[in-house]
């Protein structure tokens, strides 16, 4: 969408430099993945200074005294650390020159004061299910401090946009702790939903512009398209695409999908104004047998 966007503003930006940077965007993506990876497993990392520090108190309290650094200590977590590829992740990326360490400890003393640490702390026969419940809460915990979202707003450009994204990744990822060997195969910015789906829906729109602008402009009603949003019209032209030429993808979701960013992106009266044209659009296509879902359950 910001591509198509950055192209309707500047007419010398031509197809394969969108392409170009619709891969770089990709790219970035998944280091910001890694970049969060980092940052929450560093400050899972501090409960072993917070063991050492509670430990040489001359008067320690109860609490020190039966401390322990299970965050970082424990299986779940240490298959994340102590994982190999991850670690060149951060190296090529140069995570620790990035990391202020000050703003780590920050985050882990306000996480000392979080309901599921404090009755994590204190539990004696932990499982492998409260190591996730508590790295879960750790980096919701990271996701809403603001030393932690400053940090990402200053190294990465994209963490406003690709933030429901990331988010996604990193609970999925938490919640398959233990984690495999190459757990990060599935969002490197390689395979089918990068080339087979980013590309091909991004080709579509730029080689089809005109056709997909004739299909939307007889449904508008009162509407003229040069007053539409331009944000709205490109919703609507990938929306049409991604009806047309995506078959295993369900109408509903397509849908939903592009209300959903309308909401985020465009004004208060888009996703209303969405919602009605794709509706009535999606309607007219299938009659005219252009919209055609195949697989179980993808038919409306």
């Amino acid at each position: 969408m910001q591509l198509l966007y950055a192209k309707s503003r500047n007419a010398d930006l031509d197809k394969e430099q969108v392409l170009e940077q619709y891969n770089e965007n990709v790219k970035k993506a998944f280091d910001l993945y890694i970049f969060n990876l980092g940052l929450m497993c560093k400050v899972a990392e501090f409960s072993i200074q917070d063991f050492n520090i509670r430990g040489a108190k001359l008067l320690p309290s109860e609490a020190d005294k039966t401390f322990k650094p299970e965050l970082s200590s424990n299986e779940i977590f240490l298959s994340l650390k102590a994982n190999g590829l991850l670690g060149k992740e951060l190296q090529r990326i140069r995570f620790e020159s990035r990391c202020d360490k000050e703003n780590v400890h920050s985050i882990y003393k306000e996480f000392l004061k979080n309901e599921t640490y404090l009755a994590y702390i204190k539990n004696n026969k932990l499982t492998d299910a409260d190591h996730k419940a508590v790295l879960l809460a750790l980096y919701k915990h990271c996701i809403n401090n603001v030393l932690f979202v400053e940090t990402l707003d200053d190294e990465f450009l994209n963490w406003v946009d690709d933030k429901s994204l990331v988010v996604g990744a990193m609970k999925k990822t938490i919640k398959a702790c233990p984690v495999s060997d190459d757990f990060m195969k599935e969002y490197r910015p390689v395979g089918e939903t990068i080339s087979e789906f980013g590309e091909v829906l991004l080709n579509k729109i730029l080689d089809d512009d005109e056709e997909l602008l004739g299909i939307i402009e007889p449904n508008l009603k009162n509407w003229d398209a040069e007053r539409v949003a331009i944000i709205d019209m490109i919703l609507l032209k990938m929306a049409i695409a991604e009806l047309l030429i995506f078959p295993s993808i369900p109408t509903k979701v397509t849908l939903n999908e592009f209300v959903e960013i309308s909401k985020l992106y465009s004004t208060d009266k888009s996703k209303d104004f969405i919602n009605g044209i794709l509706d009535r659009l999606m309607r007219k296509l299938t009659e005219e047998g252009k919209i055609a879902k195949k697989g179980r359950g993808l038919v409306d």
